[in-house]
């Protein structure tokens, strides 16, 4: 086939080396949790680009990669998207927000404070590109756009938990603002924020449990 390299970097582990691996994997991934407690302890700007690059790996429709992060350690900007969150925020739990959804909230104890935006050292906010611009100025139809940055903000995460940083990801509803503040393109919309650094030494989490296994996965063998 035209273009096609052989597989790169790819390397047949034995049976045992694969149990090994994704049982290391799982135990290190199970520690992750949503934290809201964040430190001002700097993180190298080194740290945020090697993650964000692994995101940038991740499959994307017709390899599109319709994506774009913005990594803000700037305070007057965090300032800017701490008073436009909560102000957001404060707009869903007094008006948006169904009684339903404000009760599946109560066990995580959120509401429209939010300094982890302002504490933290680094917010990276990702935005899904709607369609692709070409060097000519010509719209390029992306495909499957959601599901290819959802699969990048996951790698992200994951990315950020390894290297010993803690993550939450934040999502005011409408994030218009990051677009206006961060002064993106007409092509590109707000996805997700995600706030990361060092937690608090005295940082607290919600008391919860993750589904057991036979709740999440039917297996046909």
């Amino acid at each position: 086939m035209k273009n096609f390299i052989p597989l790169p970097y790819f390397s047949q582990n034995s049976a045992q080396q694969m149990q090994d691996k994704s049982q290391e994997f799982n135990a290190l991934i199970q520690k992750r949790r949503t934290v809201r407690d964040f430190s001002n302890k700097s993180v190298p700007k080194r740290v945020i680009e090697n993650c964000i690059k692994a995101a940038a790996s991740a499959p994307s429709g017709a390899h599109q990669q319709p994506w774009h992060f913005v990594a803000i350690s700037n305070k007057e900007i965090k300032s800017k998207i701490r008073q436009a969150a909560e102000a957001e925020e404060k707009e869903f739990y007094q008006h948006r927000a169904s009684e339903q959804w404000l009760k599946a909230l109560e066990p995580l104890g959120t509401d429209t404070n939010k300094p982890f935006l302002e504490e933290a050292p680094w917010l990276i906010a990702v935005f899904a590109q709607r369609y692709g611009i070409d060097k000519q100025g010509k719209r390029v139809k992306h495909y499957y756009t959601p599901e290819s940055v959802g699969i990048a903000c996951g790698i992200l995460i994951t990315a950020l938990h390894t290297a010993g940083l803690a993550t939450l990801t934040h999502t005011p509803s409408p994030m218009g603002f990051l677009k206006k503040i961060l002064k993106r393109p007409d092509n590109e919309r707000p996805y997700l924020l995600v706030v990361c650094g060092h937690p608090k030494n005295d940082a607290k989490v919600p008391n919860i449990k993750r589904k057991e296994l036979n709740d999440i996965v039917t297996f046909f063998t």
